[in-house]
């Protein structure tokens, strides 16, 4: 595989010497992104990469005063990666869960993201129960199961895709038995094998729907509630880093509660996404 770089170069800006950023931090660092969950990130026809965390990427690093390489990684070995330190961070659209803090440490979240389920218009999935609503596996359990019991009712013995080491895998495998799961290793081929009928029904983070809805033309649609807490995590975004990094920790968590206080990571979110998923503190 071709690996795609991106190396965002940010000037030093006078305002950031009295910021607060650990003096200690290295002046360069390396990121991994996935290059391949639009719009979150995506690899371009050029083989740049491009998308919302490749745009917040860039203003992250301008308030830590850092020069940033942004590199691809397929998804279902880019913590590894992180561990053995072929990179320093990963911003991949990544979910805080149990078995994830066992192996890395997360900075404060930089957007909400739960997790829903996509069909086509054709399908009788269009049509699960709850449409529009939103359950939290932690905080109310006994709603979310029940929600979780009339829409694995309805999908038992369809096929339903997700993407391989998500939390949707693992939200599937436990609340989704019923239905056959089958794994794939990028959200681009689960809205491929969505389209050739291969597939049922897709479970994966909402934020990722409005882009494939959209040049679809009315083939792909959103079905049923949608999900945080539990086995999908906090239901947020975050950096992942290795846990002797502390100071790099630090710095990016004053890097993201600066673009949430000053609305830029807002104007991100509403530009890629069409609604305002940013932290409001």
């Amino acid at each position: 595989m071709i690996t795609r770089r991106l190396i965002l170069t940010c000037a030093a800006l006078p305002f950031l010497a009295a910021s607060g950023f650990a003096a200690d931090l290295p002046s360069k660092i390396t990121i991994a992104t996935e290059g391949a969950y639009a719009p979150w990130n995506f690899t371009n026809p050029d083989g740049t990469l491009g998308g919302y965390e490749i745009e917040l990427t860039k203003l992250l690093c301008e308030r830590m005063k850092v020069e940033c390489t942004v590199i691809a990684q397929e998804w279902n070995g880019i913590i590894p990666g992180l561990n053995v330190g072929k990179y320093d961070a990963i911003i991949a659209s990544m979910g805080v869960t149990e078995e994830r803090k066992k192996v890395v440490a997360f900075s404060k979240p930089y957007a909400r993201a739960p997790n829903g389920f996509l069909t086509t218009s054709s399908n009788a999935l269009k049509d699960l129960p709850d449409a529009g609503s939103s359950f939290d596996l932690s905080q109310s359990p006994d709603k979310a199961e029940a929600a979780l019991s009339a829409v694995s009712e309805q999908i038992k013995g369809k096929v339903v895709g997700v993407q391989t080491g998500s939390t949707a895998a693992t939200f599937a495998r436990e609340y989704l038995a019923s239905a056959d799961i089958r794994e794939y290793p990028t959200f681009d081929q689960l809205t491929l094998e969505l389209n050739a009928g291969r597939i049922d029904l897709a479970v994966a983070n909402v934020t990722v729907f409005k882009a494939a809805i959209d040049g679809s033309q009315g083939a792909l649609v959103l079905s049923g509630p949608s999900f945080s807490g539990g086995v999908l995590g906090l239901g947020t975004t975050n950096v992942a880093l290795r846990e002797k990094d502390e100071a790099l920790r630090k710095a990016f968590d004053d890097a993201i509660t600066a673009v949430n206080k000053d609305g830029s990571n807002e104007a991100l979110t509403k530009k890629w996404f069409g609604v305002d998923i940013s932290i409001h503190e």
